[in-house]
């Protein structure tokens, strides 16, 4: 094992994660949330009763794998399964106990490198997860484009890379660790030596100064060597990334949440947004980016240059699904006209709500289409016309889809 990044995560796996905690949580977030790779790869079109196919390349302690497995068993779908590939057998035995703990069936692993998947047979995938998984590669290009051979031509991938502004003072951090560590100094040695200088950061030191990178004070050890000691790690931008797509024949098809990455979340200026309409999706993006300064991880989704499909849009036929179950019941609680507030890395997004939110909220089943909600409205307000309604519609899905809970499907 003379690979220092495959050291790592064979000593420290990371995340931490205890399987005997399945039977309190199931770890969720973005990317892979069934309504919302629907949502975002397949245009809100795919029926998972069909065979479907999911890897999950660079699975670390089971996190995408568990989620996207227990998602799918939910949904009853019978023809599903979820590949986890990591390199690191250590990891692989706590996903393993994790879906050992929740009964989970449709879960296949296997231990390799995902730069060697075109030699494994695994196949081609109607999805691919890779989360902070080509940011630590050698050549993330070639990771990439790796991933993109084993991609359905319908297909799509969600990923995660790092966000250098976000990670504002983690690599002044890295160097200083560089010029203390030795070459003999063994995983303990690093950690004591990170620890010693963490404890020494003066109140100036932009680490210090950055509230929204926690790792190495909550994930103990795996936290501190993964953010600190890491051995190969690099940080994008939004441009950078639109770039690494591209060159693996990939077209960016939505940052999320979508709010986090729209200019209008943080400025209120009319004079100043007016200057940014009509700006490509990429542009205001990246405006986004720079304006918040504290995004450091960006998730995303991508499918190939060659597929045409779009997100779907609130039209009659589309279905409001929100992306966790859970989400319903709170939806429900909000008064009339009040305001959604959602808090992400100290960014508080305040996304105003129509009239009609409580109705709206109780008719959202993930079965009734628009037109059926509307209709369903009408008993108690026949008065209410479909333009009336889609606007104020309009107005409670940027809120809830802004700040990625509710997403829409559409008939197959």
């Amino acid at each position: 094992m003379t690979d220092p990044v495959h050291l790592q995560y064979e000593t420290l796996p990371y995340p931490p994660r205890d399987p005997r905690d399945e039977a309190k949580r199931l770890v969720t977030g973005s990317p892979s949330r069934l309504a919302e790779l629907d949502h975002f790869v397949f245009g809100g079109r795919r029926d998972f009763r069909r065979p479907f196919r999911a890897l999950v390349a660079g699975g670390g302690t089971g996190d995408a794998a568990i989620m996207l497995g227990q998602q799918l068993a939910d949904a009853g779908a019978r023809d599903a399964e979820v590949v986890y590939l990591d390199w690191s057998t250590a990891s692989r035995k706590i996903a393993e106990a994790r879906a050992a703990a929740r009964g989970l069936k449709n879960l296949r692993f296997v231990t390799g490198s995902l730069l060697e998947i075109g030699t494994l047979g695994l196949g081609r995938f109607d999805y691919i997860d890779s989360c902070g998984v080509l940011h630590h590669l050698p050549d993330p290009p070639a990771g990439l484009r790796a991933l993109t051979d084993a991609l359905a031509e319908d297909g799509g991938m969600g990923l995660m890379l790092y966000g250098r502004l976000g990670r504002t003072g983690v690599y002044p951090a890295q160097a200083m660790l560089q010029a203390l560590v030795r070459e003999t100094d063994d995983p303990a040695a690093r950690l004591a030596l990170a620890k010693k200088l963490l404890g020494q950061l003066p109140a100036t030191n932009w680490l210090k100064r950055n509230p929204f990178v926690t790792d190495h004070l909550v994930e103990g050890d795996p936290g501190i060597f993964d953010l600190l000691l890491h051995a190969r790690d690099r940080a994008y931008g939004v441009t950078e990334i639109d770039e690494l797509v591209r060159t693996a024949g990939l077209r960016l098809v939505s940052f999320v949440p979508p709010a986090r990455y729209e200019p209008a979340s943080y400025l209120s200026d009319a004079a100043l947004l007016r200057r940014l309409d009509g700006k490509p999706m990429l542009e205001r993006a990246a405006f986004a980016e720079n304006l918040a300064g504290n995004i450091k991880s960006h998730v995303f989704y991508v499918v190939r240059s060659t597929n045409p499909v779009a997100a779907p849009q609130p039209d009659r036929d589309a279905v409001p699904v929100y992306s966790e179950p859970e989400m319903a019941a709170t939806a429900r609680a909000f008064k009339p006209g009040a305001t959604l507030k959602a808090s992400v890395d100290g960014w508080t997004a305040k996304m105003p709500l129509p009239p009609l939110t409580p109705a709206i909220a109780e008719l959202i089943d993930g079965k009734r289409t628009l037109i059926d909600i509307h209709r369903a409205i009408l008993e108690r307000r026949p008065d209410l016309s479909w333009d009336e309604f889609a606007a104020q519609f309009r107005l409670y899905y940027a809120a809830f889809h802004g700040v990625g809970h509710l997403m829409l499907k559409l008939p197959a």
